[in-house]
């Protein structure tokens, strides 16, 4: 479904993303730990069609290789990056920017399909605990770190892609936000989407077991397993990875 071949990302000279292949089935969800500086947002971005970011390799979604297409081909094909730092864009409130994302740009649009679309949103705002009204606030100006997470999950909602990467999703998250936040990616799990979990900590796959976790260590997997993976991590750290590097 997803398939990743000696993919090498570099930044100018510097390389970053050292040769790493992995393969996504259906269904599946991929966990990718690793401590500061290790390459995992990199290798997010690099997938995504960052212009900072040149690859080499293959990244086959559903037989077809991303990395030969723009960003905006990448989407379409049904990859969605739900960002660790998400940028605020003034002006532009969240049910705007969903209109435009889920029914287009036309100059006569189907009211009864908006307003379930908004209705939808609105629905999906409020069981991540954020309430209808969050949706006509501008996108992500003055939000929590929390509330911007929550947001990326919204949009993964509403736009149901095929093949999701979570860039540190867990981060800024109260406990009872990390649960709502578990619940959507859960409620997604419908045998046919896959999932690409960058992560930090342990503490989200407590409530979103993954069915395999990689070890990234300076742009190298130094090491995958099965969830218990993530328990070693979380008992011994990442240091003996680290030295062994």
């Amino acid at each position: 479904m997803f398939s990743i071949k000696n993919l090498q990302v570099r930044v100018d000279a510097t390389p970053i993303i050292q040769g790493i292949s992995m393969d996504i089935k259906e269904g599946e969800i991929h966990a990718v730990m690793g401590p500061n500086g290790a390459g995992k947002s990199s290798l997010a971005s690099a997938l995504m069609g960052h212009p900072r970011y040149k690859a080499e390799g293959q990244a086959l979604l559903d037989g077809k290789d991303i990395l030969q297409m723009p960003v905006n081909e990448r989407a379409r094909a049904g990859l969605f990056l739900a960002f660790q730092h998400p940028e605020e864009i003034e002006g532009v409130s969240i049910a705007k920017m969903m209109q435009r994302a889920v029914a287009g740009d036309t100059e006569k649009p189907d009211l009864k399909r908006l307003m379930a679309l908004h209705q939808e949103l609105g629905n999906g705002a409020e069981k991540l605990g954020m309430g209808k009204d969050f949706i006509k606030r501008d996108v992500n100006v003055g939000f929590s770190g929390g509330e911007k997470k929550k947001n990326e999950i919204l949009q993964m909602q509403m736009l149901q892609p095929r093949m999701i990467i979570l860039d540190e999703i867990d981060s800024g998250l109260d406990v009872d936000g990390l649960k709502n936040v578990a619940k959507a990616i859960e409620s997604m799990r419908d045998g046919k989407r896959s999932f690409l979990m960058i992560t930090h900590y342990r503490r989200i796959l407590d409530y979103v077991r993954p069915d395999k976790v990689h070890i990234l260590v300076k742009g190298k997997l130094v090491k995958s397993g099965g969830p218990e993976l993530a328990n070693e991590i979380d008992s011994r750290g990442y240091g003996d990875w680290v030295k062994g590097d």
